[in-house]
């Protein structure tokens, strides 16, 4: 298998699903478009609820995008574990009305194995506990194995976040090997780092009113989101997201200015991992107008600033230097981000402003 990086792996699934007939789009902004339910874009779903709710009538019934997302849930993990991280990019094909499960299946194994070359010994699906229909497409028409498909219930794989269209998924996970972990935990849907999940597809078939009511949608669709820097941990056979090429480049600029590398003191990789997530994450909410703030998305924005300025301070790092990293930002996300190029003046403005107060 050939160790793809971030930037290529991102081309590879929108050429894929553009041979499919998919229409790829662009990423949207992070902050949401006439959704009150949500602070930020935190799925590649998210900015597509009208499509999926029949409120608005999508530019074509197939579409796939690399949507930039921020999720600040498990903010004291970044930097601890191998797969949390504020921003991360969500690849996704998406169906309003035109195929569904069987499809969605056969498409995902065929990417998986057949474009990027994973090993197809090595990939577990699972299903909703009561999806027999998904359970018979992998086992069936797939061929996989009945004892290697995984039944789990509705905390595993029934898809919802907040309000909006929602259902029953399939994931797809990657057995990372032995030298990722033995433990109890490291088993099929555990909480380990040997299993990792590359894939989950939605069968959205329901909406959530936000009140726990779910009604049948008009039509039923596909939702699928893969995490792209999860996909380049696994192509890439590296320990974290966080040694994905793209982000492992902004804590070598990092580590330049502290005068340190990473992986020879674990709680300085502590630091250059919270400093290269939290400023790639304050670059991009810059770059779609979002304003250090005391309230919303931007106290999000001024307490991710904080954070990576203050872990500076704990490297050793003395006067302004966050610059130096939206300057590595751009540079490894411009090409596919072009707004980030176009806006970098003023991001380094706004967040140098920050780091002085």
């Amino acid at each position: 298998m050939k160790k793809y990086g971030v930037n290529e792996l991102r081309k590879m699934f929108l050429d894929f699903f553009e041979s499919k007939g998919h229409l790829a789009m662009k990423s949207f902004s992070l902050v949401p478009h006439n959704d009150n339910s949500l602070l930020l874009i935190n799925s590649g779903m998210a900015p597509l609820k009208p499509y999926f709710t029949g409120q608005e009538i999508p530019p074509r019934t197939r579409v796939c995008t690399c949507q930039k997302c921020i999720r600040t849930g498990d903010i004291e993990n970044i930097g601890k574990t191998a797969r949390h991280g504020t921003f991360f990019e969500m690849l996704g094909n998406f169906s309003f009305g035109d195929y569904f499960k069987e499809e969605a299946i056969h498409w995902s194994w065929e990417f998986l194995t057949e474009v990027v070359g994973l090993d197809p010994d090595r990939l577990y699906p699972s299903v909703f506990e009561s999806d027999d229909e998904a359970f018979d497409i992998w086992n069936k028409e797939m061929g996989i194995p009945a004892e290697r498909i995984f039944r789990f219930g509705r905390e595993d794989n029934f898809w919802e976040h907040g309000a909006g269209p929602c259902g029953p998924c399939s994931e797809i996970y990657y057995d990372r090997g032995e030298k990722y972990g033995t433990g109890p935990e490291d088993v099929m849907g555990g909480e380990g780092d040997r299993f990792m999940e590359v894939w989950n597809v939605v069968f959205s078939q329901f909406n959530n009113d936000g009140h726990g009511n779910y009604t049948d949608l008009i039509q039923k669709n596909i939702d699928t989101g893969m995490g792209l820097e999860r996909l380049a941990v696994v192509c890439q056979d590296v320990a974290s997201l966080f040694d994905v090429d793209t982000n492992r480049a902004l804590m070598d600029e990092v580590g330049a200015l502290a005068h340190c590398r990473y992986e020879e003191d674990d709680k300085k990789d502590v630091s250059l991992r919270i400093i290269a997530d939290h400023v790639k994450s304050c670059t991009f909410m810059a770059s779609d107008g979002i304003m250090p703030s005391n309230e919303g998305r931007g106290y999000v924005f001024r307490r991710l600033l904080r954070r990576a300025a203050r872990h500076g301070r704990l490297l050793g790092i003395k006067g302004l230097f966050l610059k130096e990293v939206v300057d590595a930002v751009v540079e490894n996300y411009g090409g596919n981000y072009p707004v980030l190029v176009e806006n970098k003046d003023y991001i380094t403005k706004i967040i140098t402003l920050e780091e002085e107060r």
